[in-house]
């Protein structure tokens, strides 16, 4: 084992430039499953095809709206999620829900944070275990993993408010491929 461990964690910050309005498109949705992959391809509809990666953009944005749904509106209907978005130069959106916000979200990172360290001291039993975080509010179908893959796809961070019921995301590319 050499190198150091960095890090990776969800980050609480009102005032971070993720949350910067400025430029970007809105479209809000009401809390409905059934519609995800339409009101995905309607946000990234104005991505450049190199940003989409085969169909790695539209997974990543479609798992931060079902969260919304999901999470933070719990399934109800009457509420919305909002959507802002840019793709000039690289992939940014904030994703906003009316729900209570990721009320477990230090809880995650401290799971996150053993789950790293397990795999960087190549403790794989250790690992094995951290494999599915279950918290308070988890459901039978949730692990975490998707959460995991999005803080290592969106490559230029990912940051709550201090609410916890908005995320600002954003994916840097270079060139032809992305920046990871």
């Amino acid at each position: 084992m050499t190198g150091t461990l960095i890090y990776r964690k969800l980050i609480v910050d009102d005032r971070n430039e993720l949350f910067d309005e400025q430029g970007m498109r809105c479209l809000e949705f009401p809390s409905d499953y059934a519609k995800v992959r339409d009101f995905t391809k309607e946000i990234i509809a104005s991505a450049p095809e190199r940003f989409r990666e085969g169909s790695l953009l539209e997974q990543q944005v479609s798992e931060i709206v079902k969260n919304a749904i999901k999470h933070g509106n719990r399934g109800d209907p009457s509420k919305n999620v909002k959507v802002r978005f840019d793709f000039r130069r690289r992939a940014r959106l904030i994703v906003e829900d009316e729900g209570r916000g990721f009320e477990e979200l230090d809880e995650w990172n401290a799971f996150l944070a053993r789950r790293q360290e397990a795999l960087f001291r190549e403790d794989f039993d250790a690992f094995l275990h951290l494999a599915a975080w279950r918290g308070r509010n988890s459901g039978p179908d949730d692990g975490g993993n998707s959460l995991i893959a999005a803080l290592e796809y969106w490559n230029g961070g990912m940051v709550f408010n201090a609410a916890r019921n908005k995320v600002g995301v954003v994916r840097w590319f270079t060139g032809g491929s992305a920046i990871g």
